[in-house]
């Protein structure tokens, strides 16, 4: 089994939870990429251990992920702030 791949799962979710707490723009960017990241590496982990409400769960989150990450793009006539 894959038990391993959790590991980076769960470093991928704590880097990225850290990064979407940033304030810069750029950061929460990479943060939600990140998260990303990690809804894939957790289903990788999750559909060989049968633990199906958390592929469910992930599917969800990957989802809330997307809205971040077009929600984080600057509005059309929005000043940016640093």
């Amino acid at each position: 089994m894959l038990d391993w791949l959790q590991w980076p799962a769960m470093v991928a979710t704590l880097v990225a939870a850290w990064l979407v707490a940033s304030q810069r723009r750029g950061r929460r960017l990479a943060g939600f990429a990140t998260f990303v990241v990690s809804n894939v590496l957790w289903v990788a982990w999750a559909i060989p251990a049968q633990a199906y409400a958390l592929v469910v769960l992930q599917i969800g989150l990957f989802l809330m992920n997307l809205r971040g990450i077009r929600r984080n793009e600057p509005a059309a006539g929005a000043q940016t702030s640093r």
